[in-house]
């Protein structure tokens, strides 16, 4: 498959632009594992801008978990480590132009790649407000959960993972929207000049007409997050540049945005990488 961006409408691209939501492609189960690998191709290939993000959100997520310990204790130290997922897409909003100049032949920096995030800041933050109350209710829920299923103050483990299991059964709800918002509009927010309704209904439509590679990407995301949180949220620091990078390739693989024009980057010529990948 070659790696260029369709310039118009093409077979079986599902949507159009009078929806105002970008067509879609038809996935395959096997495209999240391609779009891992490819993400750790480019993590490989920028390893100090890739280092240097995920040691910062690993200092910002310490910090958050630190306050929370001592705001609430674990039930809330719980709430908001399940609750991370919500907010890891946003995170990673600065490295989605990354792999853009990777594809296109430029060499990237950590610089670069923050300032052209500047740009589509409002949008990002519209979206990111929309997951910061998701992420409040789902706390909220959380602390409810608490509430009808209380534990001790230093509980059995048994009694840890029951809470765990129903918070988690209580959270899939949550995040099942979360991610079906998120999944690639954030990557179209940072690459195209797109407003925020376009790109969320455009990441939904998607996540909908690919219900099983959807599914697979969902619990490919949600078992290495848990794995960078296990490790004392060390592990973020390869996880979340690793997902961003491959969120982007997948971003690429399922939208087709050629409507919208290309954000420049800084100094730079607006050149978009040629996909679909």
């Amino acid at each position: 498959m070659t790696d260029s961006e369709p310039t118009g409408r093409k077979p079986g691209l599902a949507a159009d632009r009078q929806t105002l939501v970008a067509p879609c492609r038809t996935l395959h189960p096997g495209d999240p594992f391609r779009w891992l690998a490819q993400g750790w191709r480019d993590y490989r290939a920028v390893p100090g801008i890739a280092l240097a993000y995920g040691f910062f959100v690993f200092g910002v997520s310490a910090l958050l978990s630190w306050g929370a310990w001592l705001g609430g204790g674990w039930v809330l130290l719980l709430s908001l480590l399940t609750g991370f997922v919500f907010v890891a897409p946003l995170l990673a909003f600065a490295l989605y132009s990354v792999p853009r100049q990777l594809a296109a032949g430029q060499s990237p920096s950590l610089r670069a790649s923050v300032v052209a995030a500047r740009r589509p800041f409002q949008n990002a933050m519209v979206f990111g407000l929309i997951l910061l109350v998701v992420f409040l209710v789902w706390a909220r829920a959380g602390s409810m959960v608490h509430i009808f299923f209380p534990v001790a103050a230093t509980p059995e483990w048994t009694e840890v993972l029951s809470f765990l299991a129903i918070g988690s059964a209580v959270g899939a709800v949550f995040g099942g929207f979360s991610f079906a918002a998120s999944a690639f509009s954030l990557p179209m927010i940072a690459n195209r000049d797109v407003d925020v309704v376009t790109a969320v209904l455009s990441s939904i439509n998607a996540v909908m007409r690919n219900k099983v590679p959807a599914a697979i990407w969902a619990v490919l995301i949600v078992m290495l997050t848990a794995v960078g949180v296990a490790t004392a949220l060390l592990g973020l620091v390869i996880v979340i540049p690793w997902l961003a990078f491959a969120t982007w390739h997948g971003y690429r693989r399922a939208l087709d945005c050629s409507h919208w024009p290309v954000l420049d980057l800084p100094g730079r010529e607006p050149v978009e990488a040629p996909g679909p990948e």
